[in-house]
């Protein structure tokens, strides 16, 4: 899939100094909707820089093998949020950021196409002309059928369309592959590849930005981006902003770029001897993950299930690229079948005074002194959701591997308490989830799938006080980090507000998932692109382009 002219480059050379009506620092997945959306209008120009390389053509991102963050190298999950989820946003002092418009906003990324193999049709979803192919796997594998059938004789329902606002059930999702060629959708198949011809249009590889550069002197609409400084090869550049500086550089990097150019907390820009240009305490905080503890079962060897750490190595790639073409390859796909369910539906002996104790915990924090502004909300609404089944706490889903021999069963808490450092509820919550996953495995069929008890924690973490310590030692995170540049009132921490402009400028905006301001129960790929999408609406606003 090689580009057809130099709009992906590495030389400078010529640029350095130019002068683009939008510069946008990072391509991944929201700042490439956007770049490709913007550049639409051959009358605008604009500037990706990308501190990364150019893997369009890389098997290793084209197939569906490595996985990890980004629309390149992920799960392939599509998955959408639960409405109550998205409402929080508008509750939080969004308007406009509601279930409706991310729901309306989703259906407008989505190419829906049904495979010869599956029985669904792209009339099913109604939804046949998004950039982002998207599929449902072909066929069920079957240690998948026995999750799902386990799950449902635990008594949780199975969930036929989990795209409409609710996901509590048990269900399989679509993967982001186009089934003609079980290669994978990403932001740059999706948006950029389609946009090769523009002129307009240029991404810029191995730019690591340094700094945003603004106007002398303050005026009456705030600091003004004039452009951007960042380095390549150890000599430094700078592109000039004609419009507008857009951030799209992810949840960590996102505050860095900000503090290093003087937009930040004051205590924290004292400490890098940086000048501060503007004070915006919300900077950095409200980081949120999702959590993750695994408990690891040994497979009936008998049984002979395809393992997908077979495509986690660069010498699998070449038996990787024909299995994926296979019919009968149960690897053209990743992670399908999820199961979701809220605490109040775990129903292990701890659970409902686990509620209780959460409550009196978290009431007590809020009364805090020097409490974080704008917490008190956001913990209002996680409790909200913690006593109600109308949003999941939970994420089951099953990985096999070790030659097919081991699964892995991955439970992620959905709407994690923590911030930027570990909170006690959360490690409970995830105690009580390992306990379940031990119900589960105890149910048939799955218990016939089974050699024995979990291998991790194993006979040793029978315990509350063994599984936490278990849990504590061994937990990861999943790649789903948002909330550093949070779209909440200035007063509240906010960075950006709902047109997401970065209070105190005139001409700086943040388009990614850092502006997220409470977790999601969901994989935050399709947020991404749905945040990508209406940041576009948000500059034809400013009626520099009109919307289709």
């Amino acid at each position: 899939m090689k580009l057809g002219n130099a709009m992906i480059t590495q030389d400078i050379a010529d640029a350095s100094g130019k002068t683009y009506d939008f510069v946008i620092i990072g391509g991944g997945t929201a700042g490439l909707t956007l770049a490709a959306r913007l550049s639409e209008d051959l009358s605008l120009t604009v500037a990706v820089l990308e501190a990364g390389n150019n893997t369009i053509d890389d098997a290793l991102t084209a197939i569906p093998a490595r996985y990890g963050g980004t629309s390149s190298t992920n799960f392939l999950a599509w998955s959408l949020p639960p409405a109550v989820d998205i409402d929080a946003f508008e509750r939080l002092g969004n308007p406009g950021w509601n279930w409706d418009e991310f729901f309306r906003y989703s259906k407008k990324i989505e190419k829906f196409q049904a495979t010869v193999e599956q029985p669904s049709s792209s009339e099913d979803r109604g939804i046949t002309s998004g950039a982002v192919c998207i599929t449902l796997p072909p066929h069920a594998h079957p240690l998948d059928a026995i999750l799902q059938a386990t799950f449902v004789n635990r008594g949780v329902k199975a969930l036929d369309d989990p795209y409409k606002g609710d996901v509590n059930g048990t269900w399989v999702a679509s993967s982001t592959i186009d089934p003609k060629t079980w290669t994978r959708s990403s932001a740059a198949t999706a948006y950029l590849v389609p946009a090769q011809d523009r002129p307009n249009l240029t991404v810029f590889t191995q730019a690591f930005v340094s700094r945003i550069i603004f106007a002398d002197g303050h005026c009456i609409e705030g600091l003004t981006a004039t452009g951007v400084e960042f380095v390549r090869c150890g000599s430094k550049h700078i592109l000039n902003a004609r419009r507008e500086v857009i951030l799209s550089a992810g949840t960590i990097i996102n505050p860095q770029i900000l503090e290093l150019s003087g937009i930040g907390r004051r205590d924290v820009l004292s400490r890098i001897s940086v000048e501060v240009k503007l004070e915006l305490p919300g900077v950095g905080e409200n980081l949120q993950e999702h959590n993750v503890a695994i408990v690891t079962y040994e497979l009936d060897p008998a049984a002979n299930h395809q393992a997908f750490d077979l495509l986690q190595h660069p010498e699998d790639v070449n038996g990787s690229a024909q299995i994926k073409t296979s019919i009968a390859g149960g690897l053209r796909t990743r992670l399908s079948s999820y199961t979701y369910i809220p605490l109040v539906e775990v129903k292990t002996p701890d659970a409902d005074d686990l509620l209780a104790k959460i409550e009196k915990e978290i009431g007590e924090y809020k009364n805090t002194s020097g409490i974080v502004p704008g917490l008190q909300e956001q913990l209002d609404i996680q409790l909200d959701i913690l006593r109600s089944n109308a949003s999941p706490d939970f994420e089951f889903a099953a990985i096999r591997t070790q030659g097919a021999t081991t699964l892995r069963t991955a439970l992620t808490l959905t709407h994690d308490i923590s911030k930027k450092t570990p909170h006690p509820p959360d490690l409970e919550l995830l105690v009580q989830g390992v306990k379940y996953i031990r119900s589960v495995a105890e149910t048939e069929p799955l218990k016939s799938a089974l050699v024995g008890g979990d291998l991790k924690p194993g006979p040793q973490g029978m315990s509350n006080e063994a599984i936490r310590e278990y849990v504590k030692n061994t937990h990861i995170t999943a790649g789903h980090a948002l909330g550093t540049c949070s779209m909440l009132p200035r007063d509240r921490q906010g960075v950006v507000d709902p047109h997401l402009k970065v209070y105190g400028t005139k001409n700086l905006r943040v388009v990614d998932l850092s502006i997220i301001p409470l977790q999601i129960a969901a994989h935050t790929q399709a947020a991404a692109y749905v945040i990508g999408e209406k940041g576009v609406y948000h500059l034809s606003v400013c009626n520099w382009r009109k919307e289709d």
